[in-house]
């Protein structure tokens, strides 16, 4: 069974650090693309969070969020506290450099204050977010998507496959006027040859060559073919298993049986022919519309 690039799913769970929230949205995108974001202190988890979705996720464009709700509120930023020994040891450093080297200024706070790492994470202040929590909440929001695009992807089946019906019954049509034209063709072609011989004997001959020749011409037979062998390829890979995206070869049919259905309508020579022709194509283009959504 298909399944839709569009969809939402999200999942909560609490965790020593506080309540965790995960969201993702999906929707439909040539390739897999993702936007992330995180709160604040969580930024570490984004390489991993980005090959969570992209194990689930093989087409469509997404959406996730995380956020934690801590006793200080949500998405509050860390607990920060000096690390007063590395400080010191700056400010030390810094002072022994000057008197070695007889250098001018000071060893004041804009100095020390430049290094980043004398400001540290307070990991006193409370327990620390750890990735098994942030995996098994994303996975959960991932699994609540999945269940979301597979309901989508049973309506777009439906959709398809009504489609796909209509198509074979207009092609049908098609298939079994076909031979009926090239035989009024034939018989037209005999009656205006003989107005025009005007009683001069006609080479029979010649005449069956001609009409051998027209008849190649209008032939739509492989065309025919290949367009049902098209809509019975297209049928098959809805059926397949969802874990193996399918949108890119489902276009490539589409892509297929619009190609087949131009050939007919330019080889056709026939008004009957024609107007089913136009209603194949109405049903091709619906077809790549709703295709363009299949993962």
């Amino acid at each position: 069974m298909i399944r839709s690039m569009t969809g939402f799913g999200e999942a909560e769970r609490d965790t020593p650090a506080g309540r965790l929230r995960a969201e993702v949205k999906t929707v439909n995108h040539r390739f897999f693309s993702v936007n992330i974001r995180l709160p604040n202190g969580l930024e570490r988890f984004e390489p991993q969070v980005r090959e969570w979705l992209r194990t689930t996720i093989a087409r469509g464009h997404a959406n996730f969020s995380l956020r934690l709700a801590t006793d200080e509120g949500e998405g509050s930023a860390p607990t920060l506290k000096l690390d007063v020994a590395r400080a010191r040891q700056y400010a030390e450093i810094f002072r022994a450099m000057k008197e070695e080297l007889d250098l001018a200024g000071e060893v004041d706070l804009s100095l020390i204050s430049r290094f980043n790492d004398v400001i540290v994470r307070d990991d006193e202040a409370g327990p620390e977010l750890q990735e098994d929590e942030v995996r098994r909440a994303t996975l959960a929001a991932m699994q609540a998507l999945v269940v979301m695009r597979e309901d989508e992807g049973r309506r777009l089946h439906a959709d398809l496959e009504e489609r796909l019906a209509t198509l074979e019954r207009e092609l049908a049509v098609v298939e079994e006027h076909a031979p009926t034209r090239l035989v009024a063709e034939r018989d037209r072609l005999r009656r205006a040859v003989a107005e025009l011989a005007e009683g001069v004997n006609i080479d029979e001959e010649r005449l069956a060559r001609e009409i051998a020749l027209l008849a190649d011409k209008w032939d739509i037979s492989e065309e025919t073919v290949r367009l049902r062998s098209h809509i019975e390829h297209f049928r098959t890979l809805l059926d397949e298993d969802a874990s193996e995206p399918v949108g890119k070869r489902l276009a490539f049919l589409v892509q297929e049986m619009h190609r087949e259905a131009n050939t007919i309508g330019s080889k056709a020579n026939d008004a009957a022919i024609e107007q089913r022709v136009v209603s194949m194509k109405n049903e091709i283009e619906r077809l790549r519309e709703q295709v363009e959504n299949v993962e």
